[in-house]
């Protein structure tokens, strides 16, 4: 059986794990090949002190692809793209997965619509405004599998989730501009132990057919960077694994995700003295180190199915 290929669109950076250098690994270790193209290269992301790189043009990243093209290199099973601030650039990735879809109608386009979050309570945005319009109208009609966040649930809405209710509403609203299925990576409707996610998807076989799916996660108290990218990445491939499971899927992303992430802070408390709190610096993720769980992750939460 030939080996599905991604084509993987975002940033990168020479030291941690975000965008690519977040996606890449887990998913060839779960047997994909994986071209990269890399929105900007950085020293490491932005949470650090100090950081310097470069950000590629639009016109950089059409000489990239026309060059593929030219070497007869653009057959896709997946695409998959982060974060981006450029309304130029966005709008080139736009054009180059519309020819991507012509060239192969069964390609499947996985978007996570990186435009903010939450932070002690209050939604921000740390990409330019002009961004939104241009994910709502042109991008997200394109998607496949949607991968937003509580805060940009709402953005893409317009809609308040401040209940279940309100998020399967919200999920039902995305639907209808294009995505076939539909995951809240994180929501805060939980508890103080506990974040909340949801799921929806379609049926391709009875569009009137939608499984829902609620999955609670355990709450390890960090601020990670590069766990969204991770998130989606894993959820390509599982879906992949389970087209018709979406409660599956989830379970081995979201279990695949706390291994990861308590190694992560077990790691980084034991880099820190007593009584502090670690940095991004401490925090970057484990994943070489979690190479066993990203293959073969073993089942530490369960998901259920809303019947309504």
């Amino acid at each position: 059986m030939e080996t599905c290929r991604v084509l993987s669109i975002q940033s990168h950076v020479v030291r941690g794990y975000v965008g690519n250098r977040s996606a890449v690994f887990p998913l060839q270790l779960l047997g994909f090949e994986v071209d990269c193209i890399n929105s900007v290269q950085f020293s490491n992301h932005t949470g650090y002190p100090h950081w310097k790189g470069q950000v590629l043009n639009c016109s950089a990243l059409e000489e990239l692809y026309e060059t593929l093209k030219l070497n007869n290199c653009l057959k896709y099973d997946y695409v998959l793209t982060g974060y981006c601030r450029d309304k130029l650039m966005l709008r080139k990735m736009v054009e180059i997965i519309q020819e991507l879809k012509q060239l192969n109608p069964n390609l499947i386009y996985v978007c996570d619509p990186v435009m903010g979050d939450t932070w002690g309570g209050e939604g921000k945005m740390y990409v330019p405004e002009d961004l939104l319009p241009v994910y709502r109208d042109e991008v997200i009609p394109l998607a496949d599998v949607l991968t937003p966040n509580q805060f940009e649930a709402q953005l893409l809405t317009e809609m308040k989730i401040a209940s279940e209710k309100e998020a399967l509403a919200s999920m039902e609203k995305l639907h209808t501009f294009g995505p076939s299925t539909v995951v809240i990576s994180s929501s805060d409707l939980g508890h103080s132990q506990a974040l909340i996610g949801y799921g929806s998807k379609i049926s391709s076989a009875n569009g009137a057919k939608t499984q829902r799916i609620k999955l609670e996660m355990p709450l390890i108290k960090a601020s990670f960077v590069g766990s969204g990218d991770l998130f989606a990445a894993l959820l390509l491939a599982w879906t992949h694994r389970h087209p018709d499971n979406l409660k599956l899927a989830l379970e081995k992303v979201i279990s695949t995700m706390q291994r990861i992430l308590q190694r992560t802070l077990d790691a980084a408390k034991g880099m820190i003295a007593e009584g502090e709190t670690p940095t991004f610096k401490e925090l970057e993720l484990r994943l070489v180190q979690s190479k066993v769980d990203i293959e073969n992750p073993e089942m530490c939460v369960k998901a259920v199915e809303l019947t309504s």
